[in-house]
């Protein structure tokens, strides 16, 4: 069986022979390692050094040195739109306060489907529209590109005083 030690971001050129691609949904593109099927059908081994969230158009390395392009599959997510810009970011300030994985998409928001946010936005006077479509949220700023979690390398148990002689 093939095996994939790496991969290349889908911004960065891979000059190099595609043999293949992978259609994944996004918990299907968080991973370490796991045996998967190319859309053609050849299994595969992901076995990369630590995890890593792979996104659309990224290219698995395998050791030959050719390459399979990942692809994010279709999945039930909900677009919000709003009346305004002022309102689009008040809405996205209220998914980042829930740490929802949210996919920024200019003039819209995409997130999971998930009724109670839905009707959450409702009340806040956005409008959730429910579609099947590829799912690429935005990554975290101290996660180095994933979505998942908070770890930046520090504790947030700093000194500090709440008396007048500090």
């Amino acid at each position: 069986m093939e095996t994939v030690l790496e991969f290349i971001p889908a911004v960065t050129p891979f000059s190099g022979k595609t043999v293949g691609s992978v259609t994944l949904d996004f918990d299907s593109r968080r991973r370490r390692r796991i045996r998967l099927t190319t859309d053609e059908g050849q299994d595969f081994l992901l076995n990369l050094a630590e995890v890593a969230t792979l996104r659309d158009g990224d290219v698995l390395i395998l050791k030959t040195g050719d390459g399979i392009v990942v692809k994010a599959a279709p999945e039930p997510v909900v677009d919000v739109t709003c009346k305004d810009t002022a309102e689009l970011v008040r809405v996205a300030w209220h998914l980042g306060n829930r740490h929802l994985p949210t996919q920024l998409l200019g003039d819209r928001l995409r997130i999971r489907q998930d009724h109670v946010i839905e009707e959450m936005l409702q009340i806040l006077g956005a409008v959730p529209t429910r579609l099947y479509a590829p799912f690429n949220p935005e990554g975290g700023a101290y996660g180095h590109g994933e979505t998942q979690g908070h770890d930046h390398g520090h504790s947030h148990d700093h000194p500090h005083s709440h008396g007048k002689n500090s």
